[in-house]
């Protein structure tokens, strides 16, 4: 057994439209495809003893215990792998439970799908039910303990923090889309102009000055105490020689803290004495070169929690302790506690667990206890001089009890510092009387507070200090995303996302769009290349000038990563034609039909899917839309669309010449056909489907008829505005038109248009591409040699496993069969092959460059063009 490949999907994925967040594993049983679970012998009672929590996998049955069942009556390892890698997940901490196993159409080799929380995590839970399902099977020891510690950390160092998680969880509720923008916790809520982004608990609202004055505890304590709010007495030092004076200054006890400390690192409370002063002090220092001193205020620590110049949360915040029985050493106390369910590694529980170090030794040693003291039965024994809950402090939920100044107190600092999110730390025996008459003071004021003490209190009320925020940053009436329209199918998918960006743009909006050539925002390409991917999806929605996004979505990165959107508000399907057909498990169009429809499963309960009527593939998608549906024909006759617009649909035909709109029985015409460019008047069937598409599209989108009907009008098929799609260059005695083509049906519309023309002789460059069936090859020799007189076959890229004498022989079969004496020239290099077919041109002739046969086809070209020019 062998995993031949491990994908990790991020969006709306042929799997599931809901649960983005999978591992896809291929998986090679090799052997055990003949060895089912119930002809291993032990295997059900190991897989038992070493995971005894399956037991809670119900599996088919239905019924605690049914994967148990499932294994003694025989099932393919693939499954049971399945079900490991989710159980481990769930033993380090990461609940979740979707899975699917499905062999493919090659014998024993399966595609082992199951959820992740964290990506890492979850590709490594793939490896690790592999390695476990093994040893199990051999009999040999596994150290499980091992993969869990090792999936703990792995999810420390990747999570977010409770903080930022509980702001994405509480986005996630609310619909609005997030993308993460590093490794740690930058964060982009929204798409493009309504995007905002946050780090843990500072949003791009926070003040950076607000930040500064925070980090500042000594300008922070001088702003306050001359807003006449009750700060404690002190004074920043920061050397020996100015100690003994702040000492005489305030008075014993003391509190030393570094200036720029966070966390309550580099603290220590309650000094009593000049020497236990000048190890303080030091101590501070190891964070900071200035040092705050200042009076040691008896009582609690509270944190009150300020958003949006509101209070919203306040917490009383206990120092890490144990509670002695009269037996156990302050060290067992300690792990004993440290067992406590609730307590975990970093932020993995609600509590911390608690551990020792210098700070914990000092509070000790000024009772004259070490780790190894007993002591007296109910003593609290204090480990931490601070209360933060990073160093396995508790919390308790005060919100409620909050006396009314305080809240005012609280909302005025929040201001006074002006941040929006903000957290005040007071010192006080409560809160429920005002600071002022009982002696309570504000210790200081905190940029990015934390938010695991309000979301989940050791005692008290939850609350959910995250919905403030989201409040905040999207106010009610503000939209968090962009309008998209994501565009799929065989053929025609560029010029249509190209037409449909170009009828947005003339309608006042900044388009970012995605393209097989290149990702545009408004009229300028920032990125070259195949950008039909998620990722160049996300590199549009993570751009704040756009307004509007059209991306043109293709196969490849649905089965490679899911969508680079969670949901669109239109979605177009050109068509289904054979294509990449026999790879990633794609061999048919019924299951090429499935990954498009990833695309129409992501729209909006109240978006439209725009299908093409004259496509029966794109007929049944219809079926299982949760959405609008509108449908595009060439016929307009078509049955689908007369059932559709008879009751009440909506649908775009070709009728009588003309582009129209029907809706119900009437009829809203936009422009003939002649009057639109790209149809090459009207002779391109294919480009008339791609106008129709885009016409509807826009139509239901709510763009009025005569806007569409001029961007139609306006849209020139040419290699600036359409590269690559019927480009035709104009030379004196001759023409060259460049079209990447690259199937069958793409080259058929190629041959339609060809027969309209008036040429004395028909050139074709062509070349294959070596991850296509040898029947697509072939066919493409046969369509090349039904439209051209002559061909040079130049292949001198895209071999992807092939070789060149096989990809070129398959072509020159298909051509044979058609005509057996046609010339036909190899040509290996692009620029050779462009040279010899212009100095043999006849006069009169029309070369046509078909796919990547020339790299650079468009400028090399227009290159010749200019020489003939003289320029």
């Amino acid at each position: 057994m062998k995993i031949l490949g491990i994908q990790v999907l991020k969006g709306p994925n042929i799997w599931s439209i809901r649960r983005k967040k999978l591992i896809q594993m291929r998986l090679d049983l090799e052997d055990l495809e003949q060895s089912p679970t119930n002809l291993i012998p032990g295997f059900r009672d190991r897989i038992e003893e070493l995971i005894p929590s399956l037991i809670t996998h119900r599996c088919s049955p239905g019924v605690p215990g049914g994967l148990f069942q499932r294994i003694e009556k025989g099932t393919w390892m693939g499954h049971v792998i399945e079900h490991i890698a989710l159980e481990i997940q769930s033993l380090a901490g990461m609940e979740t439970g979707f899975g699917r196993t499905r062999e493919t159409k090659q014998s024993g080799i399966y595609n082992v799908v199951f959820s992740y929380i964290e990506e890492s995590v979850g590709a490594y839970a793939a490896e690790a039910a592999v390695n476990i399902a093994l040893a199990l099977i051999e009999n040999k020891a596994y150290d499980l303990e091992d993969d869990l510690l090792t999936m703990k950390k792995m999810r420390e160092k990747e999570r977010f923090g409770p903080s930022t998680a509980s702001i994405i969880d509480e986005a996630v509720a609310r619909k609005i889309p997030y993308i993460r923008l590093n490794s740690s916790s930058l964060v982009q809520l929204g798409y493009g102009k309504n995007q905002v982004r946050f780090r843990a608990t500072m949003t791009d609202k926070t003040s950076s000055i607000a930040v500064d004055i925070a980090g500042n505890k000594e300008e922070t304590k001088k702003i306050l105490k001359e807003q006449a709010i009750p700060v404690a007495k002190g004074l920043t030092i920061s050397s020996q020689d100015t100690l003994k004076d702040a000492i005489n200054h305030i008075g014993f006890p003391l509190v030393f803290k570094p200036l720029n400390g966070n966390h309550g690192k580099g603290a220590t409370i309650n000094v009593k004495t000049e020497e236990e002063a000048i190890e303080a002090f030091l101590y501070a220092q190891k964070y900071s070169h200035k040092v705050i001193v200042e009076s040691f205020i008896s009582g609690h620590d509270f944190r009150v929690l300020v958003i949006d110049n509101r209070m919203v949360a306040a917490a009383q915040r206990v120092p890490a302790n144990v509670v002695a029985d009269g037996k156990h050493t302050i060290q067992e106390l300690i792990d004993i506690e440290n067992k406590d369910p609730r307590r975990g590694y970093g932020h993995e529980n609600v509590l911390t667990d608690i551990t020792v170090d210098r700070d914990t030794t000092d509070l000790l040693q000024k009772k004259g206890y070490t780790l190894d003291t007993i002591p007296l039965k109910n003593e609290v024994v204090c480990l931490k001089s601070t209360a933060n809950l990073s160093t396995g402090g508790t919390s308790i939920d005060v919100t409620d009890m909050v006396h009314p100044q305080n809240v005012f107190i609280c909302e005025r600092i929040a201001r006074i510092v002006g941040l929006d999110i903000c957290g005040i730390d007071i010192m006080a025996n409560n809160l429920t009387e005002p600071l002022t008459e009982n002696g309570g003071v504000v210790l200081e004021v905190n940029a990015a507070p934390g938010f695991r003490m309000h979301l989940a209190p050791s005692v008290g009320l939850p609350r959910n200090v995250a919905a403030p925020v989201i409040d905040m940053l999207y106010p009610a009436g503000k939209s968090a995303s962009i309008p998209i329209i994501a565009i799929t199918g065989t053929n025609g998918k560029t010029t249509t996302t190209r037409l449909i960006a170009h009828i947005v743009k003339n309608n006042g909006f900044r388009v970012g769009f995605t393209t097989s050539d290149g990702v545009y925002i408004q009229n300028s390409m920032l990125l070259k290349g195949d950008t039909t991917g998620p990722i160049s999806a996300e590199f549009v929605m993570k751009d704040p000038t756009v307004e509007f996004a059209v991306l043109e979505t293709a196969r490849g990165g649905i089965l490679r990563s899911g969508l680079g959107f969670s949901n669109c508000d239109i979605a177009v399907i050109t068509n289904i034609q054979e294509d990449h057909l026999g790879i990633s498990d794609i061999h048919t169009l019924e299951d090429l039909a499935k990954v498009k429809q990833v695309v129409v499963g992501s729209v909006k309960r109240d978006g439209w899917a725009i299908l093409n009527a004259d496509d029966k593939h794109c007929v049944r998608m219809a079926r299982d839309v949760r959405c609008n549906v509108g449908f595009f024909t060439l016929d307009e006759n078509n049955k689908v669309v007369s059932e559709h617009c008879r009751k009440g649909g909506i649908a775009a035909i070709y009728e009588n010449g003309f582009i129209t709109i029907k809706k119900g029985d009437w009829k809203i015409r936009i422009e003939k056909v002649t009057h639109i460019p790209i149809t090459f008047n009207g002779t391109v069937s294919f480009m008339t489907q791609n106008v129709l598409a885009a016409s509807l599209a826009t139509f239901v989108w709510g763009f009025k008829i005569e806007d569409i009907r001029l961007s139609l009008e306006t849209f020139i098929p040419s290699a600036a505005q359409t590269p690559g799609r019927m480009n035709i260059f104009e030379f004196k005695d001759f023409k060259i038109m460049v079209d990447f083509a690259h199937n069958p049906n793409g080259l058929n519309g190629i041959k339609d248009f060809l027969a309209t023309l008036d040429a004395k002789h028909h050139t074709g460059l062509i070349s294959g591409t070596g991850d296509r069936r040898d029947e697509d090859l072939i066919e493409i020799g046969r369509i090349s040699a039904r439209m051209f007189d002559d061909i040079i076959i130049c292949q001198e890229k895209y071999l992807r496993g092939r070789t060149y004498e096989d990809i070129v022989g398959l072509l020159q079969k298909g051509i044979r069969e058609i005509k057996p004496e046609m010339p036909v020239k190899l040509i290996p290099d692009g620029e050779k092959a462009l040279k010899h077919a212009i100095n043999h041109v006849i006069s009169g002739s029309f070369i046509t460059i078909i796919g990547d046969s020339v790299t650079n086809a468009l400028e090399s070209v227009q290159a010749y063009q200019d020489v003939e020019a003289g320029i």
